[in-house]
C-alpha cells in the first residue's frame, strides 16, 4: 500500500543532497532545536533545504515514523538519516559533521 507522506519524505531526501525537517523554516526557525541545527549548517557553509513540519501534520507525524525517530527536526545526508538536533551538535562539536559532508562530496566553507 502506498503512504503519499512516505513518499514524499523518499522524494525530498533524494532530491535534495542536505534536507532537514524542522519546525518553520530556516528564516525563521519555530523553535531553538531546529534553530540550532539550523545555525551549525549556515556556519559550516552547506547548502541545505527544509520542510516546515508544523504546515503539515502528516509530514509531521510521518517523518517520526519514516525515520523511526521521536523528534524534529531531523537532519538527512544524501538520503540518509544523520540525527536530531544533540546529535548534529555532537558531530559538529568533534568535527564528524564536516567530514561526513566532506565524504558525500558536498561543499562545506567552514571547518568545525
Amino acid at each position: 500500500m502506498s503512504n503519499p507522506t512516505f513518499d514524499r519524505i523518499t522524494s525530498d531526501i533524494t532530491s535534495n543532497p542536505v534536507m532537514l525537517y524542522m519546525k518553520g523554516n530556516a528564516m525563521f526557525p519555530q523553535c531553538g532545536f531546529s534553530a540550532r541545527v539550523v545555525q551549525i549548517l549556515t556556519h559550516i557553509g552547506v547548502p541545505f533545504q527544509t520542510a516546515n513540519v508544523l504546515e503539515d501534520p502528516a509530514l509531521r507525524d510521518g517523518i517520526k515514523a519514516f525515520s523511526n525517530w521521536p523528534t524534529i527536526p531531523q537532519l538527512y545526508v544524501k538520503g540518509e538519516f544523520v540525527g536530531g538536533c544533540d546529535i548534529v551538535t555532537e558531530m559538529y562539536q568533534s568535527g564528524e559533521l564536516t567530514a561526513l559532508l566532506a565524504e558525500k562530496g558536498l561543499p562545506v566553507e567552514a571547518a568545525a
